[in-house]
């Protein structure tokens, strides 16, 4: 299987300690996240990450195979994240307002 990359947006250290992102760790995934509160996940009684959040640039969003939005953050621009994704899956329902080209490859989980 080749490595696939996987970003995630998060808000809270919630979603990366409890949530889904521990399982992708631990997997043939390299997996990055970011959250404009949190720079970096802090230990937990079951996950450790040892990860600190990424920027949210255009060539960062260009190297991913995927961006997971696990919420709706209020302080993201959902325009520029999907048009420098090469896939969006939306848990949240957070590109309802993204028009154009850019919707092609969004997906909503």
């Amino acid at each position: 299987m080749n490595n696939q990359y996987v970003f995630f947006l998060t808000e809270g250290n919630v979603p990366l300690n409890g949530g889904s992102l521990p399982k992708y760790k631990h997997c043939e995934i390299k997996v990055d996240y970011n959250d404009p509160y949190v720079p970096m996940t802090r230990k937990m009684r079951h996950y450790d990450l040892k990860m600190s959040s990424v920027p949210l640039t255009e060539k960062n969003l260009e190297k991913y195979d995927c961006v997971v939005i696990s919420t709706d953050h209020s302080s993201y621009d959902y325009s520029f994240i999907a048009k420098h994704s090469r896939l969006v899956v939306d848990t949240r329902n957070a590109m309802k307002g993204v028009s154009g080209s850019a919707r092609g490859n969004i997906i909503k989980a």
